[in-house]
């Protein structure tokens, strides 16, 4: 079993910048790629960004050039850095983690962009 604890989260103004981190503990070996998602009321869950094991990082088109995602893999940690806050960034953010059998999410954390 892997654990995911996601933090960060809060109210921002639009413009501003919010830094996520998700936790990981457990049987976290063999882990491979991780990720963030995002989740707004009425709306599907859908990719952020997520970053491979060897390196290679995705996201989606709506935070390319404002968002970051790194990994410090002595600390367990995945981050997203989020900067240029969109009213439309207002979301439940879920952190993931897959290995070769199964994904696994965190709890969720709210950002919440205000005008």
């Amino acid at each position: 079993q892997v654990q995911l604890v996601e933090s960060g989260g809060g109210l921002v103004q639009a413009g501003g910048s919010l830094r996520l981190s998700c936790a990981a503990s457990g049987t976290i070996v063999g882990i491979g790629t991780m990720g963030w998602y995002r989740q707004a009321p009425g709306s599907q869950r859908d990719l952020v960004a997520s970053l491979s094991r060897s390196g290679l990082t995705k996201y989606g088109d709506s935070v390319k050039g404002r968002f970051t995602i790194s990994r410090d893999n002595a600390k367990n940690t995945l981050y997203l850095q989020m900067n240029g806050l969109k009213l439309e960034d207002t979301a439940v953010y879920y952190c993931n983690a897959q290995n070769a059998y199964r994904n696994y999410w965190g709890q969720g954390t709210q950002v919440t962009v205000s005008s």
